[in-house]
């Protein structure tokens, strides 16, 4: 049930223009802290298996946001990126980090140019 009401919100979410997603991430992450990756990687794997709306590379945002929602249920949160992929193919992409790893997606950090970012310590 848990999962189901976070691929919910992160769908309605994904919706929205990207300043209104950070502010909306931004405004969750507060007080949070830095989720650990098992954990983050094990709420990415319940969400991707939720619906093909949030499977694939199609599904990056609104699985992104699904994530860091389930994550921050239990006071935590994973760093929050959109960007774009810097290895072949080129493409918009939504991803999360937790311990300086990419979580469940291939590559490092380094894969990835960030242009929106949303982590624990960056609000409070």
């Amino acid at each position: 049930m848990k999962v189901r009401t976070a691929v919910l919100a992160a769908l309605l979410l994904a919706r929205m223009p990207p300043h209104r997603i950070r502010s909306v991430m931004r405004l969750a992450a507060g007080g949070s802290r830095q989720a650990e990756y098992e954990t983050a990687d094990a709420h990415y794997r319940a969400v991707a298996a939720a619906g093909p709306r949030c499977a694939g590379w199609r599904g990056c945002l609104p699985r992104s946001i699904a994530v860091a929602l389930l994550c921050r249920a239990e006071g935590r949160w994973p760093d929050w990126n959109v960007g774009v992929r810097r290895t072949p193919p080129f493409a918009a992409h939504a991803w999360l980090e937790a311990e300086g790893r990419v979580v469940a997606e291939p590559g490092t950090p380094t894969a990835y140019g960030v242009l929106i970012h949303v982590g624990a310590a960056d609000v409070s």
